[in-house]
């Protein structure tokens, strides 16, 4: 079967929708590019608006094709293959063919659409969506033809289209007409029919529930409608044929009125545009050709229309014909005043044709079957062309005013005779006239679209000069008003003049309509004022109110005591019949009067004779029927317009006790209105009075609310009003009788309305809880609260009045329901909304309100409202209120307001989380409940109809479109809100997951897969994808782009929450395609939220999405093929964030002081929900206005004016101030997550995605922009902060990038240069980063935080990498050291200086003052660069800087404030650690600055040693403290003696300086640094130390340290120098003796499986004892150059037991027990030298080893390299997770730290053999040469000689054991120096010494040993 004999030429739906776009959005939404589609369109959809509403035809070929579809399948467009379809569904079709008479195909494919649009209709079977949309699809033709024929030019109106859309439209219409539209339409208008079509429907059970049937109906009847308007609007524009003209006279002859007299809205479009096919106005206008236009100029045309309309044959509507006739009578008086006029024969009957329609009553029926249609008013063409029909008709025809004037006076004659002689009205009587006059009242007294047509009957008498008037003709003050314009007022004055008594009514009611709008009221006013003073005539003010005066003047000598028994009759004397429809007539005309002109209501107000107030509030008083009183009321309401005069009339109503306040003592029961309401309004059941008392508080309370009304009388206040109108209006409404059941609705919405006003204007203040008392008649009182606390107090409590709101609500909804028309429908919706604003507000200001009540401690209780919500509803007995309310949402296609409350409200609930849980359930509770809500939430975020606009309209739909816009604002609010709470919550619900189960366990599906309902997640990304096909991107940005940014936050927030992102990510993927397709229209116009949105979705993506999907997002981003010359999208989304902001300027006062409004500004400032601060500028104005009231005297008043404008001013200044914060808040906003998205990119995509050279010129170009960007003039300082921190984040991936890239050893051999990127690249970076350093000038100083921080990273780019030490290196010579090639790395190094010294001083300044002062981490910092910049910088400009401008001397001085910050950190817990980092950061720049001499020196010369002598913080006992301070201390200790260190290795020249200076420092802190040369556990930590402080201690506690004290002092000092010694050499005897073995088996354990830490132990280990051994000799070669006046370090007992060369006995029992006091023995020198070399050889061979595996990396198994890394990877199993290439390069980093460790090792190992020789030769030379052995029968002597001292006198000898002969000869035979110990230290000097420095050193030295050891004795 072919493909194609499926689904061609019957669409009788999708086809047709597409059509209707495309003609809406080419002619009425004006889209770009449309009109070429519409062409398209119309050539395709001809044949459908040629056959109009035409159904395909069924076919017996057809019927058996569907039939075989369930076993041989049917081919469907756009899938492959044939599908087989079930049976049930063939068997629906051939129902749906045969029920619309419609091809089988057809059917079939409608079926196959309802059932694919089946989840837009939730709770409808596909074959009732196919219903649906049948009938749309007939209703999409309707409506493009009618808009196709707006479209055309003519001679009504225009809708400025562009002349090519006009003239395709026009072409084709035209044809459309020719080939008989007009029959067409007339046909199918008669056809069809709402009724018989849901009789058919029935029949096949075609229609299904309450809104299903609504909804069809309003398809059916919307189809005709369009049809009808269709005709309308051609004929407006121009005429018909002749024919169609008589076809439509045709039709309508056929017409019938409905049930109330009117013409239904589909008929009244024919009949208008019957009335503009005899309209010839436009000829008098002379606009268009005459004669070829205008058809009726034809002779034939006027024949054929004349004798149709003047044929006898009586319609069926007899007015409709008048009305015709009179129309064509007009025109033919028209056309007979034209100068050639073609029709001269029937000219003359329009007099007998006028005659005609009057006697058809052609008024009445224009009154009843025209004004009485509902869409009458609703369009403005209809009320034009009838407004000019009755004009025409008084100016057009006076001879015949005139008559009707003349027939009205007889008839009044005769009515009054058989009044008097008490007979029947005579059965002649005409009330033409009547009817005429209340035609005019009623047709403008509506005026939908404020026209103000009336102000043509008005004809400005007085000058125009006159400020009030605004009239049509200003400034054109000579010019005579148009001759009509004369008619009509002349007409409207004569009517007036003798007006019998008959016609006062109607003239009344034509006034009342003529007055309606501004102009015409004064007019109007003006008019009554001039007729009371010429003629007296009835109709006037004076005659009125002087009426008014005579009856209240008689009513109240009736007025009866109340309580007198009479009462409840009326008195004798009363009012007639007719007396009070006259007084109603007045006192509606006085209302319309002073409704529209204030100055009329002043001027009537405060008339002296009239007092029109006073004498109202009488007749209040008096015994006058409610309806009177009603009338009273209401015109009472219209003058409390005024505030002037609203605060008077609230102190005349107290005092007429109109509602009784005050009891009179002893009265039995209550007067007033209370009494007209229960007992003589609730008997008739009819309540207007009370009505109107609501509508006149209403309007008062808007105006002014008086706190002390009623004072002195009673206790002061509104309270006895507002308990009337709740006790005995509001709660008692449901159950009282209704003669009309729509007054109950009235009622209701009448006090509702009131509430409202009351609870909207209040704010909880302080006072109104705290219980003021007031004096009433000498006793204290309790006083009332106001109004809004009362309201708010029953609304927080389970009150009678929430009861009934909440019931009204359930009712409410209920009724909307029933989708029927019920009596007072429009007032139920008003009071519904009334209730819901109510709860709102009372949400709304519950959290103040409770606040200020916990707070006064007053006896109140209240709960909150949302917990009052949750309860049970009496009527359902569930609690169900919280459902009812979200139920409106699914009625916002009727009621766009209350769908927006509840959305409110239920946002304003959201916010609870201990609600969520309850809501969830009480959502879910009942499935057919809980599909309406969410088809309700769906359906308002599906409106189409919804508009952004930030204006508000004048025309209502433009508001509406608003409020469903702010509605889908408030759900979406909604949803973000409760996705930030715990599951299950409301979003979770509405957004389609599980809340019955674990949510990450949902499986999305498309609406209508696998049962899946179409949800809120649907809704939002439908509105997103909008659009996203086409060029232009989604259309949601570009039409509201707040709504966007809210639906991205939604989804955003979806990808990021853990629980719900792995199935949104996989929905989003699967089915949407949503990142891909919105990632390729990036960037939108206005963007906020957008890229954060995707930068998210992207981090999201990381783990889930497939590799492909992934790849595109980030080309997309990245546009990595640099041929095409596109801009990377990246960059082109920075480009649409403006980085410039207008600021407001400042405020300009005359008035005002300016710091007070900049106060008042500040405190009326808040967060709002986005999170600005902005301005509460309804606030503002309050507080501002109250200040201006406040003033007092005539000067204020007279000022009042410029105040005001002042204070307009100031408001649109603050205003203008919002709108910046807001506009920099979007930006800051944008930027950030421009931020986010581009560290995400570069942080979490992994790195095969992005290719390393790709990486480094994404990174440049992101760099170079943001800083353009930045640096520009106008940038706003608000976004730098983003960008410096986005500037960090690159420059830090841009180090790293570079650094891996030399590791894998790419690029270094690059001509390029350095690396991918080339060193111009790197230049222009650093140029860009030091300019944004020195632009952000003195403030910004933690911004600069991240500048420094990314200048550091930058700087290491350069810095070269540890090389292994090979040991090969010494070997070269000097010269080829110098000549050799510079490298990269020292290149760029050297250009970057430049650029840097190429800044000079100013740069130099701001980094100095920021490492002076300021923020701790810029310090730090801004120290860390000042330190990099002085390591790299060879010509010493930043030294000389520092030094020279005084920072370094600041820097120096600082160290004393720190001393008590550091003294803190030393307890157990100390507060922060910020000063420990700020110290370290100093003493590095410090010791950086000492490495060089002169910095040294200058050091020195700012009194360094000075300053940390004298800190504290040092001598603080570290012992005893728990570990973590012990760490604190040595972070504090160590850069210090690093320092000294530095210091003295660089101070060479004034070496004696430096070291006095520091030796000052150790004998001031002697007591710790002895402690800690004590010290018992040698932990890495003591090491550290130690190695420090033996190193300083080698420099400087040395006898030619001091000079220059005196011989006291000296003592001291050298007391101290004494134990330094004794201290080292003992400790030297601990490591190389009784320590050593520890030590050693760790060192043992380091080599197996070494980590950096255990490296480093050995290495300190063995520098300790180098610093010792150089002491020993610098003390040793200080004391003298000969050995014979050398001093003695060592005894010569107590030599090493050992057996033969080196082999070694246990050591701890052969060697003697070190005490502290004793001299060590000589034994210990050789012992350290034995050891050494031993080591040396170990750690050769290990260095060895570690060069060869370096070597041949390549070819290690993988366990080795897993064995190195490991040293570098902390955490079990961190080798594993490390990818092969990071795995090889950790290794390869391991194995040089090995290396050099290694090499360090055995320069230190070789120092201490060399040291060790010397010492050993030295000793021994004095030994066995020069030493004289004592007697040991000699007395010991104290302290003579003592050992090692410094005396000059005598020989050198031991004070401790004198030297005896026995310990001299044991000398010679102990010191084992063997033949295998000499082989060794020759073979270390073969091996490692030769290279380095000293030749044959050692092997002077062992030769030099041996000699004296084999010398015999002396």
């Amino acid at each position: 079967m072919p493909a194609q004999a499926f689904l061609v030429d019957s669409s009788l739906w999708g086809p047709l929708k597409e059509l209707w776009e495309t003609v809406d959005g080419a002619v009425l939404r004006r889209q770009p590019e449309s009109v070429h589609l519409l062409d398209l369109q119309l050539k395709k959809h001809k044949s459908h608006f040629l056959s109009l509403f035409r159904n395909p035809p069924k076919s017996a070929e057809q019927r058996e094709k569907v039939r075989k579809a369930s076993t041989e399948g049917i081919a469907i467009q756009g899938q492959q293959g044939s599908r087989l379809l079930p049976e049930q569904l063939l068997k629906e079709a051939f129902i749906l063919s045969d029920l619309f008479d419609i091809g089988e195909l057809a059917a079939l494919e409608l079926l196959l659409a309802g059932e694919q649009q089946q989840p837009h209709f939730p709770g409808l079977t596909r074959g009732l969506v196919a219903v649906l949309l049948y009938w749309d699809g007939k209703l999409c033709v309707a409506n493009s033809l009618r808009t196709l024929i707006q479209s055309r030019q003519g001679k009504t109106f225009t809708l400025d289209l562009s002349g090519e859309l006009v003239a395709l439209t026009s072409r084709f219409t035209d044809e459309l007409m020719n080939q008989g539209l007009t029959k067409r339409i007339l046909t199918l208008v008669s056809e069809i029919n709402v009724t018989r079509e849901f009789e058919k429907l029935q029949k096949e059970r075609g229609l299904g529930n309450e809104k299903h049937r609504k909804e069809v109906s309003d398809l059916i009847k919307e189809s005709r409608q369009a049809l009808a308007d269709s005709l309308f609007l051609w004929t407006c524009q121009s005429p018909l044929t002749k024919d169609d003209t008589l076809a439509l006279i045709g039709h309508l002859e056929t017409v019938t009125a409905q049930a109330d007299g009117s013409l239904d809205s589909m008929n009244m479009a024919l009949v208008m545009a019957l009335l503009y096919c005899l309209d010839v106005s436009f000829i008098e206008q002379g606009t268009e050709d005459r004669e070829g236009e205008n058809p009726l100029n034809n002779v034939w045309f006027g024949f054929y229309m004349h004798s149709r309309l003047m044929d006898g044959q009586p319609w069926k509507l007899p007015g409709l014909q008048a009305l015709c006739r009179l129309a064509w009578a007009l025109s033919l008086r028209v056309l007979s005043q034209l100068p050639q006029g073609s029709l001269v024969e029937f000219t003359e009957a329009d007099e007998a044709l006028a005659d005609q329609a009057l006697l058809g009553d052609v008024f009445l029926f224009m009154k009843e079957g025209i004004l009485g249609c509902e869409s009458f008013g609703q369009e403005e063409f209809y009320i034009r062309r009838l407004h000019s029909l009755i004009t025409d008709f008084l100016a057009l025809m006076p001879m015949k005013v005139k008559q009707l004037r003349n027939r009205a006076d007889e008839d009044a004659r005769l009515v009054h005779m058989s009044l008097q002689m008490d007979s029947e009205l005579p059965s002649s009587l005409r009330k033409d006239l009547d009817h005429l006059m209340i035609l005019i009242g009623e047709f403008y007294s509506k005026d939908s679209f404020g026209l103000e047509l009336g102000l043509e009957f008005w004809c400005p008498t007085e000058s125009l000069q006159h400020t009030s008037l605004q009239g049509s003709y200003l400034g054109m003050a000579l010019q005579r008003p148009p001759h009509k314009q004369v008619v009509l007022s002349k007409f409207v004055r004569q009517m007036g003049d003798l007006l019998p008594s008959t016609l006062y009514m109607s003239y009344l009611r034509m006034l009342k309509g003529l007055a309606n709008g501004p102009q015409c009221a004064h007019y109007c006013f003006s008019l009554l004022k001039t007729n009371g003073g010429v003629s007296g005539s009835p109709v006037s003010w004076e005659h009125f109110f002087h009426s008014l005066m005579l009856y209240h003047e008689n009513l109240r000598r009736d007025f009866p005591n109340p309580d007198a028994a009479q009462y409840r009759h009326p008195p004798i004397r009363g009012i007639t019949q007719r007396e009070m429809e006259g007084l109603t007539s007045f006192f509606q005309l006085l209302t319309t009067i002073i409704t529209w002109s204030e100055n009329a209501r002043l001027a009537l107000c405060e008339h002296p004779q009239w007092t029109p107030v006073v004498v109202m509030l009488g007749l209040l008083q008096c015994s006058v029927p409610p309806v009177l009183k009603a009338e009273v009321l209401q015109c009472l309401a219209a003058f409390g317009k005024s505030p002037e005069i609203a605060a008077s009339l609230w102190q005349s109503l107290e005092y007429t006790q109109i509602l009784q306040t005050v009891r009179a003592p002893g009265q039995r029961q209550a007067a007033g209105i209370e009494v007209e309401l229960n007992e003589i309004e609730s008997s008739c059941e009819e309540y207007p009075l009370t009505r109107s008392f609501c509508h006149l508080i209403s309007t008062l309370v808007e105006n002014s609310l008086p706190i002390n009304l009623g004072a002195g009388l009673r206790v002061p206040g509104f309270q006895p009003y507002l308990d009337f109108l709740r006790d005995s209006v509001f709660l008692p409404f449901p159950t009282r009788a209704y003669r009309r059941p729509a007054e109950k609705w009235e009622v209701a919405d009448a006090v509702l309305e009131v509430f409202h006003k009351l609870l909207r204007d209040y704010e909880p203040q302080p006072s109104d809880f705290v219980q003021e008392m007031v004096e009433l008649q000498g006793e204290q009182v309790s006083a009332h609260k106001p109004p809004g606390h009362s309201i708010m107090f029953h609304l927080l409590n389970d009150s009678p009045m929430l009861v009934l709101c909440l019931s009204l609500l359930e009712e409410g909804v209920r009724q909307l329901d029933t989708y029927a028309l019920f009596p007072g429908k429009k007032h139920l919706e008003s009071a519904v909304l009334h209730c819901l604003r109510l709860l709102d507000l009372a949400l709304q200001k519950e959290v103040v309100f409770m606040d200020l009540l916990r707070e006064s401690q007053a006896s109140l209780l209240v709960s909150p409202l949302e917990q009052l919500l949750q309860g049970v509803s009496p009527q359902t007995r569930k609690a169900d209120h919280i459902v009812n309310i979200a139920r409106y949402l699914y009625h916002s296609s009727s009621n766009p307001e209350a769908a927006f409350q509840s959305a409110k409200i239920l946002r304003r609930i959201a916010n609870y989380p201990n609600i969520q849980n309850r809501l969830v359930g009480d959502f879910t509770h009942d499935q057919t409940v809980s599909d309406k809500l969410m088809a309700g939430f769906v359906e308002c975020l599906d409106n189409e109809e919804a508009e952004e606009g930030t204006e508000k309209g004048d025309e209502p739909q433009k508001t509406i479109g608003r409020i469903r816009h702010e509605t889908q604002i408030h759900i979406l609010n909604l949803l973000i809100t409760s996705l930030e709470l715990k599951t299950p919550n409301l979003a979770l619900y509405l957004l389609g997951y599980e809340v019955k189960k674990p949510v990450s366990s949902t499986n999305l599906q498309d609406p209508g897969v696998l049962g899946c309902s179409r949800s809120c997640l649907h809704a939002i990304l439908s509105l997103l994808q909008r659009g996203t096909e086409k060029r232009s991107g989604p259309v949601l940005t570009q039409q509201a782009p707040h709504l966007a940014e809210l639906c991205y936050q939604v989804i955003y927030q979806l990808c990021a929450c853990p629980e719900t992102s792995g199935p949104t990510m996989r929905y989003l993927r699967t089915s949407q395609d949503f990142l891909f397709s919105h990632l390729q229209h990036l960037p939108f116009i206005l963007s906020s939220e957008t890229e954060q949105k995707l930068g998210v979705v992207l981090n999201t993506s990381d783990g889930e999405s497939g590799m492909e999907e992934e790849t595109r997002s980030v080309s997309g981003f990245l546009h990595f093929d640099t041929v095409s010359k596109v801009r990377r999208k990246l960059l082109s989304v920075l480009d649409t964030i403006d980085f410039s902001q207008d600021m407001p300027e400042l405020l300009q006062l005359d008035f005002f002081e300016r710091t007070q409004i900049e106060q008042v500004i500040s405190n009326c400032e808040h967060v709002n929900e986005q999170g600005h601060t902005v301005c509460n500028v309804k606030l503002l104005h309050r507080v501002l206005v109250a200040e201006v009231n406040a003033l007092q005297g005539m000067a204020a008043i007279g000022q009042r004016p410029l105040l005001m404008e002042e204070v307009n001013s100031i408001l649109q200044q603050v205003v203008e101030r919002n709108r910046v914060r807001r506009s920099l808040s979007a930006k800051r906003h944008a930027l950030r997550s421009w931020r986010s998205l581009v560290e995400t990119l570069l942080t979490a995509c992994p790195a095969d995605l992005i290719p390393a050279d790709d990486r480094q010129l994404i990174i440049r170009d992101l760099l170079l922009d943001l800083h353009d960007k930045v640096l520009s003039e106008d940038a706003a300082g608000e976004l730098m902060p983003i960008v410096a921190g986005a500037v960090f984040t690159l420059t830090a991936h841009l180090s790293q990038s570079v650094l891996s890239e030399q590791q894998q050893g790419v690029g270094l051999e690059a001509s390029s240069g350095f690396a991918s990127i080339a060193n111009s690249a790197l230049h222009l970076i650093l140029r860009k980063l030091l300019d944004f350093i020195l632009c952000t000038g003195g403030g910004y100083q933690r911004l600069r935080a991240h500048l420094y921080g990314s200048l550091l990273y930058y700087l290491q780019i350069a810095q070269k990498p540890d090389e292994p030490d090979t040991l090969q290196q010494a070997g070269k010579a000097m010269w080829e050291r110098l000549t050799a090639p510079e490298d990269g790395f020292s290149k760029l190094q050297r250009e970057n200086l430049a650029i840097i010294e190429s800044y000079g001083k100013a740069l130099m300044e701001v980094v100095c003052r920021d490492a002076c002062d300021g923020h701790e981490i810029s310090r730090m910092l801004a120290l860390a660069v000042l330190d990099r910049i002085l390591s790299i910088d060879r010509q010493n400009q930043w030294l000389v800087y520092v030094c020279n401008s005084g920072y370094l001397r600041s820097l120096v001085e600082s160290l004393r404030q720190d001393d008590v910050a550091l003294q803190s950190l030393l307890t157990p817990q100390p507060p922060l650690l910020k000063p420990l980092y700020i110290y370290e950061s100093k003493m590095a720049l410090l010791t950086r600055v000492a490495k060089t001499g002169q910095g040294a020196v200058e050091l020195l010369r700012c009194g360094l040693v000075a300053q940390l002598i004298e800190c504290q913080v040092v001598m603080r006992d570290p012992s005893g403290f728990i570990p973590s301070p012990m760490d604190r201390y040595r972070q504090i200790l160590l850069p210090t003696l690093r320092l000294f260190q530095v210091i003295l290795t660089s101070t060479t020249m004034n070496h004696q300086q430096g070291a006095a200076q520091v030796l000052q420092w150790l004998i001031v802190h002697a007591d710790t640094i002895q402690s800690l040369l004590r010290c018992q556990e040698l932990s890495m930590g003591v090491l550290q130390e130690l190695s420090l402080l033996t190193g300083i201690i080698s420099k400087t506690a040395l006898p030619g340290t001091i000079n220059n004290i005196n011989s006291a002092a000296l003592m001291e000092f050298q007391g101290h120098i004494n134990r330094f010694q004794r201290l080292c050499l003992s400790l030297l005897g601990r490591l190389a003796g009784s320590e050593r073995e520890r030590l050693l088996k760790q060192s043992l354990l380091f080599i197996t499986s070494p980590t950096v830490s255990d490296l480093r132990g050995v290495v300190l280990c063995a520098q300790v004892c180098a610093n010792i051994m150089e002491y020993c000799q610098t003390l040793l070669l200080q004391s003298s150059a000969q050995a014979q006046f050398s001093i003695c370090l060592f005894s010569p007992s107590g030599s090493e037991p050992a057996g033969r060369d080196g082999g070694r006995t246990d050591l701890s029992s052969t060697l003697p027990s070190m005490t502290y006091s004793r001299t060590p023995s000589l034994g210990l020198v050789l012992y350290l030298l034995k050891n050494s070399a031993a080591d040396f050889f170990r750690f050769h061979q290990s260095h060895r080893q570690s060069l060869g595996k370096l070597q041949s990396l390549d070819q290690l198994p993988p366990e080795e390299l897993k064995e190195l890394c490991q040293g570098l990877v902390s955490g079990p199993g961190g080798v594993e997770k490390i990818s092969s290439v990071q795995r090889s390069l950790l290794a390869k980093r391991r194995l040089v730290q090995l290396i050099n460790n290694r090499a360090k090792l055995l320069a230190l190992c070789s120092y201490v053999i060399e040291t060790c020789l010397f010492v050993l030769w030295r000793h021994l030379e004095y030994y066995l040469l020069h030493c004289t052995p004592t007697d040991p029968k000699d007395s010991l002597l104290p302290g003579a000689n003592s050992f090692g001292g410094l005396q000059a006198s005598g020989g050198r000898g031991l004070g401790l054991s004198r030297v005896s002969q026995q310990d001299l000869d044991l000398v010679r035979i102990a010191v084992s120096f063997g033949e295998a110990l000499q082989r060794k230290l020759l073979e270390v000097e073969g091996l490692y010494s030769q290279v380095r420095s000293r030749y044959t050193f050692i092997q002077a030295l062992v030769r030099r040993i041996r000699g004296l050891l084999r010398q015999p004795k002396s």
